[in-house]
């Protein structure tokens, strides 16, 4: 059975703040190496009142203290709001401390609106122009001997595997010429999945670092012990996204019953098509929506998102994913 791993946004839910997000955080993390969870990634978005993780590699480095085996990364770092240099120091002194544990993940995206992305101080008519060359200096840093005069300390000679984000051709293109892993953002933006895959798969030039292609698949699970729990746990990411996409981004909402029923038809539209890459549902209903969509795919792992209001249910929807996992796993 392929892997199945964690995406936590760090949620900030209504009434809560950013230390008690962090608890959380730590605790899921806990409890997902205990479940038998292959990695653990972090997000970076600034701006948004609801996401705590702006600060990705700190958060990161919490996680990695607090567990022991379970592999921990950046799902994914915006390369564009930074120098290559400084996440390949950030990254190294990350390996250095839990060798053999850490991913980075690269999105070229900056993870924010336009006005905070100004704030960060970079210059957004060319970053994301760059990003291919700007990854390659950054794999060039971490390298064992790198073409720069320019040293990553630490940094130089880390084994950290680096992987390419992506909701479009363009990062498949990329993941296939450099021969990276390809992680794509099916959870919240699916429309160019399965192309995108296909083009990675066919067109992948092995490398020093993956010799045969590795696709990830984001896929969001709302599993509870029945299905009508579930779709209630549900609304708070269906809110969030509604929220957000009509220029009121907040923090985590409780959840709302019957909430689809009081949107216009505009709106269940546009959720329909963002969460289409969803299982909601008891275990059985999970199970059945998991195997389908690993089917229809083949994808090599998938990285599991769960938004959920409170953070017992969010542990209980992880649970019922890792059972269904093992499930999964005995079938085979």
């Amino acid at each position: 059975m392929i892997p199945f791993s964690i995406l936590d946004l760090a949620p900030i839910a209504e009434g809560s703040n950013a230390s008690q997000s962090f608890k959380n955080t730590l605790d899921l993390a806990q409890h997902g190496e205990r479940w038998g969870y292959n990695r653990y990634w972090l997000a970076e978005h600034h701006g948004m009142p609801g996401i705590a993780s702006a600060a990705t590699a700190v958060v990161i480095a919490h996680v990695a203290a607090g567990t022991n085996t379970i592999r921990v990364g950046a799902g994914g770092v915006m390369l564009p709001n930074h120098s290559p240099l400084v996440i390949a120091e950030q990254f190294g002194t990350l390996e250095a401390l839990h060798p053999g544990r850490i991913d980075l993940g690269l999105g070229r995206a900056p993870g924010s609106d336009q006005t905070t992305a100004r704030a960060l101080r970079r210059d957004l008519q060319s970053d994301a122009e760059q990003f291919p060359q700007d990854v390659l200096e950054l794999i060039d840093y971490m390298s064992d001997e790198p073409r720069q005069r320019v040293l990553a300390v630490p940094g130089k000679g880390a084994k950290v595997p680096v992987w390419i984000l992506g909701s479009s051709l363009f990062g498949a293109q990329l993941a296939a010429h450099l021969g990276l892993p390809y992680a794509f953002a099916s959870h919240f933006a699916p429309q160019m999945m399965l192309q995108a895959v296909a083009y990675y798969r066919e067109h992948f030039k092995p490398s020093k670092q993956l010799a045969q292609p590795y696709v990830m698949l984001g896929f969001n699970v709302f599993a509870a012990d029945t299905d009508a729990e579930a779709h209630l746990r549900a609304t708070s990411m269906q809110q969030a996204f509604v929220n957000l996409r009509t220029g009121r981004p907040s923090r985590l909402q409780p959840p709302v019953p019957a909430y689809l029923e009081q949107l216009g038809p505009q709106e269940r539209a546009m959720l329909d098509s963002v969460l289409s890459c969803t299982a909601i549902g008891a275990p059985d209903t999970v199970k059945a929506k998991m195997a389908a969509f690993i089917a229809e795919t083949g994808a090599d792992e998938l990285m599991i998102t769960s938004q959920i209001f409170e953070h017992q249910h969010r542990l209980r929807s992880y649970e019922i994913t890792a059972q269904v996992h093992a499930e999964l796993a005995r079938a085979q």
